[in-house]
């Protein structure tokens, strides 16, 4: 019975050594292939880090880029701003240098024709009416005018005129004064820079009139044929007045004139010696740089 119950106790274990025998083969088996796996794994896992390194480099090497790049253009915005304040610069130095040029000392004197004063000039054209030797006449005209500081113009002028004709049934003629004078202007321009201001234009100089007759029909005194200068004079002549003047845009004035003509005796036939002496009006339009 011992040796029986020996024998099973031994079957048992051998039984049980089996088993672990068998387990201990199945783990030796196993372990290779777990140690295979956690291997890949590992691998695995180093390839992603690496890959994540790659693509953080990448990032942060696109994000240097792009800091150069906005380095790069903030100094170029440096660069032109540097390039604009010297230009500012230089400008404010060449305005302070022509203040110093055309500053004047309080003890200087100054003169009409100062560079320092500014320049412009015009020309005109004028329109009007007067009477010549008592009877209706128009006027026409124009002069041009070198403008000193903006308060003196200095330039020459000219007029043109004709009177009504007169017809004389004696010899069944139309008579009628025709000539022109100009010379020297000078013109004192009194507040300019208002929009309404007046000016004191002079002219001396000389001119020429002649007394012209023309044939005509009877029924018809305005239908000219023939032309004859009957007599002819030149004579001098000083001419003052007022202009009211108004500044209609930079380069257009219009001005409204009143004038006196002053000359020297006419010497004709049947003509008055001050048959040119008369008041002058009607309207100037100048243009030019005032």
């Amino acid at each position: 019975m011992i040796a029986k119950e020996i024998q099973i106790i031994l079957t048992e274990n051998l039984i049980e050594m089996k088993k672990i025998a068998t387990i201990m083969v199945l783990m030796a088996l196993a372990v290779p292939s777990l140690l295979a796996q956690e291997v890949e794994t590992k691998e695995d896992r180093h390839q992603e880090q690496i890959e994540e390194q790659e693509q953080i480099q990448e990032q942060m090497q696109e994000q240097q880029e792009q800091m150069q790049e906005q380095q790069e253009q903030m100094q170029e915005q440096q660069e032109q701003m540097q390039e604009q304040q010297e230009r500012e610069n230089q400008q404010q130095r060449e305005r302070q240098a022509q203040k110093r040029q055309y500053q004047r000392h309080p003890s200087e004197i100054r003169t009409l024709f100062d560079p320092r004063a500014g320049h412009g000039g015009y020309g005109a054209i004028s329109i009007g009416y007067t009477q010549i030797d008592g009877r209706d006449a128009i006027l026409m005209g124009g002069r041009g005018e070198w403008i000193v500081g903006h308060g003196f113009g200095l330039g020459v002028g000219g007029y043109g005129f004709v009177n009504d004709p007169v017809y004389n049934p004696v010899d069944e003629l139309n008579y009628s004064l025709a000539g022109g004078y100009g010379g020297l202007v000078m013109e004192p321009i009194i507040m300019g820079w208002f929009p309404v201001h007046i000016s004191l234009p002079i002219m001396i100089g000389a001119g020429g009139v002649a007394n012209t007759s023309y044939s005509a029909d009877w029924y018809d005194p305005y239908e000219y044929w023939d032309g004859y200068l009957e007599d002819a004079t030149v004579f001098f002549v000083a001419e003052a007045g007022v202009e009211l003047e108004f500044n209609l845009v930079r380069f257009l004035r219009l001005s409204l004139f009143g004038t006196y003509r002053y000359t020297t005796d006419i010497i004709m036939e049947n003509t008055a010696e001050d048959a040119l002496r008369g008041w002058n009006m009607g309207m100037t339009f100048k243009f030019g740089s005032f």
